[in-house]
């Protein structure tokens, strides 16, 4: 899929340029995240965020090698 240009505010590019290295991306990248985030948290109401975040971090743990076992509590 190629990418496709958008405008988007200064406020939110320079608000991801604030969380992108924080968390090991670029602005592009952070900006898809929290777009994938909003989607899901919009598509499921009911979520809370770290549940959201979880499973994402768990979906993207799932396509390495050796996923780290789930411990409940």
């Amino acid at each position: 899929m190629n990418g496709t240009a958008v405008r988007l505010s200064e406020e939110i590019v320079r608000a991801a340029g604030v969380y992108a290295p924080v968390n090991s991306r670029s602005v592009p990248k952070q900006i898809e995240h929290w777009v994938k985030i909003g989607k899901i948290a919009e598509e499921n109401p009911d979520l809370p965020y770290e549940f959201i975040k979880k499973v994402l971090e768990a979906h993207e743990e799932m396509k390495t090698e050796k996923p780290i076992p789930y411990v409940f509590g």
